[in-house]
């Protein structure tokens, strides 16, 4: 990872893992989202209501833009149903997230974005290395799937040390929805 990002995911996901009772939190957040070039649209919806009208014409289009990349990507017969999938799972998370289970709607998310770098990098995404290959290709882009691969992460801090603030874990998905509606 370029030592300029070290810092902010370090921030984000502690590489020894978070502390007892403590997640990311907002201003970590800001920070990650001005490093993925988005932090100004993200700094708007987070301060948004999420069940407002906004944030909602935002959800569409990143649904929308979504729906695009996954069709735009071209894949081998073999993956043609993996795409499809992919498709059908998107609303799927949006519902998820108007109800309110973000430990779940980043679970699917998670997966959406294990499908969609398949998709676009096919089985170097499923490399070890697959973080470092995406820095090598482009410093943001890097970044944004080193942030997928930490979404589970989240995960474990609930179960271990109870559960994050909703806020919180709006504020971390957002990232990925403002990263992938802007791509």
């Amino acid at each position: 990872m370029p030592g300029e990002y070290r810092k902010i995911a370090d921030r984000l996901f502690p590489p020894n893992g978070f502390l007892p009772g403590k997640g990311p939190d907002l201003k970590t957040s800001a920070g990650f989202a001005d490093a993925l070039g988005i932090g100004a649209d993200y700094q708007r919806l987070l301060t948004l209501s999420r069940n407002s009208a906004e944030v909602q014409a935002f959800l569409e289009h990143f649904q929308n833009n979504l729906d695009l990349l996954i069709q735009k990507t071209w894949v081998e017969k073999a993956d043609e149903r993996r795409k499809e999938k992919l498709q059908d799972e998107a609303p799927s998370l949006l519902v998820t997230i108007e109800q309110g289970d973000f430990p779940k709607a980043i679970e699917e998310f998670g997966i959406i974005l294990n499908e969609l770098a398949y998709l676009f990098f096919g089985a170097q995404s499923e490399k070890e290395d697959f973080s470092e290959y995406t820095f090598r290709i482009d410093a943001q882009m890097g970044l944004f799937w080193w942030y997928g691969s930490r979404l589970a992460r989240l995960k474990e801090i609930n179960v271990k040390n109870g559960s994050l603030d909703d806020k919180i874990m709006w504020a971390v998905l957002l990232l990925g929805i403002c990263y992938l509606t802007n791509f």
